[in-house]
């Protein structure tokens, strides 16, 4: 099959993804072998590929928002049939026996896999995956236009519920781009006001037309007090700046796996019972729950789809912020 290896990290401009044949995984007594149709291109795998994640198994295929058809079941599967199309997020699996996993956290499990990153992941045309951490995908959504649902919609989600937002309330929104643009539908269907903060002119008024009640850079200061906020853009220095943008006892969720260094800053931002929460990683039922959500709102995804042999020039474009929505890669 074709794929594309990261062998070792590296800049992205200077394409260290090599598009090469590989041989076709086999599935295990306890898994599938999933032939791929889309998979989603996220910023995390931009840190996998440049190295700003630690232990990357190496050589490792990237990709974690992936959509395909079960191709072949191992021996002991008996809950998923050959053909059965099936969504593949960023945890590939999980010990299920840890206290976390026991506390329904599998999202922290110390011995947990993360697929295109310490498992192989979607950047290929087949891929093998533990057959209790795959979803089904609503009939809704076509495969492009549901493999963004998997990362971004689903840690996206995760933050909102992390953020405790309530209908009605007023959401800021830090970093506008493939979680931004899904999650600013699921706030307007909670009937929440939703502020957006972003530099792209074009992300701004992609924001306006999904909705935003006002859009601005992270230094302007919103109309009003938020209640809670997300931050999706990997930049520590926004922290201070939306700390000051909340209401007392408003909620700052930060949603990104590597983040720029916080600044110091005054104490007073934090005071009044303000909370700071990260987001790390997502469980089977943040997954299940969302994609739920997401076909009954249903949320529109805007997509940018490439061929899988362009996977290195994508990302440049996701570093420069020059996708409007998601892109997505196939392999058709």
């Amino acid at each position: 099959m074709k794929a594309n290896v990261l062998h070792e990290p590296a800049a992205i401009d200077d394409n260290p993804l090599e598009f090469i044949d590989v041989a076709i995984p086999q599935p295990g007594p306890d898994e599938l072998l999933v032939k791929i149709s889309a998979c989603g291109v996220c910023h995390t795998d931009l840190h996998v590929v440049e190295g700003d994640l630690p232990d990357t198994k190496l050589p490792v295929i990237p990709g974690h928002e992936i959509v395909g058809t079960i191709e072949a079941v191992g021996e002991n599967v008996k809950e998923h049939i050959v053909g059965e199309r099936v969504g593949i997020f960023w945890l590939h699996d999980a010990d299920e026996t840890c206290q976390y996993c026991k506390m329904r956290l599998e999202n922290l499990c110390p011995n947990a896999h993360w697929t295109g990153y310490t498992a192989h992941g979607g950047y290929a045309e087949y891929i093998v995956i533990p057959a209790n951490f795959v979803v089904p995908i609503p009939d809704a959504f076509d495969d492009v236009h549901a493999a963004p649902l998997l990362c971004a919609g689903v840690v996206g989600y995760r933050s909102l519920r992390l953020s405790d937002l309530q209908p009605g309330e007023k959401l800021g929104i830090y970093g506008f781009g493939a979680s931004g643009h899904l999650m600013i539908q699921v706030a307007n269907h909670w009937h929440c006001e939703v502020y957006v903060f972003t530099r792209s002119k074009e992300h701004q008024q992609h924001a306006r037309e999904l909705g935003a009640v006002w859009v601005g850079d992270a230094r302007d200061e919103p109309p009003h007090k938020l209640d809670r906020s997300i931050i999706f853009a990997p930049a520590g220095w926004i922290v201070p700046l939306a700390l000051g943008h909340l209401r007392k006892a408003g909620t700052l969720c930060i949603n990104a796996i590597h983040m720029s260094d916080l600044p110091a800053m005054p104490y007073h931002l934090l005071w009044e019972e303000r909370t700071i929460r990260s987001v790390a990683n997502v469980t089977r039922n943040d997954a299940a729950e969302f994609l739920q959500v997401a076909a009954e709102i249903p949320i529109q995804v805007d997509i940018e789809t490439f061929h899988f042999s362009q996977a290195n020039e994508v990302l440049k474009k996701v570093k420069a912020s020059e996708i409007n929505g998601a892109a997505v890669l196939t392999m058709s």
